[in-house]
């Protein structure tokens, strides 16, 4: 299933809280542009753009929406990705593409 939605990235790097150096989003080794790893619902790892775009835009496979996930406070602690499945979302609606649908190698 993960191989299939294409969350197959890495998990993102923990911090190390004595760094005070800038925090860079990760890039993509093939193509260069900046990505977004987020886990997802099923304890993989995806890779996505850095901006949501209409849903109409998006292919059916690679469209994800980003939740948040709620522990025992009403503040969100973490934010997980899912897979837009089951009911098509209207035209409009954004969505986030997986990055693998607009990498572009060099």
């Amino acid at each position: 299933m993960a191989e299939a939605d294409g969350a197959t990235a890495a998990p993102r790097p923990e911090p190390n809280p004595d760094d005070v150096s800038r925090i860079e989003p990760p890039i993509c080794p093939v193509c260069g542009a900046f990505v977004r790893i987020y886990p997802t619902n099923y304890d993989r790892w995806v890779s996505l753009a850095t901006m949501e775009l209409p849903a109409k835009e998006v292919p059916a496979p690679f469209r994800w929406r980003l939740t948040k996930l709620l522990g025992r406070s009403p503040i969100a602690t973490d934010i997980a990705a899912v897979r837009v499945r089951g009911v098509d979302p209207l035209p409009s609606e954004p969505v986030v593409p997986a990055h693998r649908m607009m990498c572009v190698p060099d």
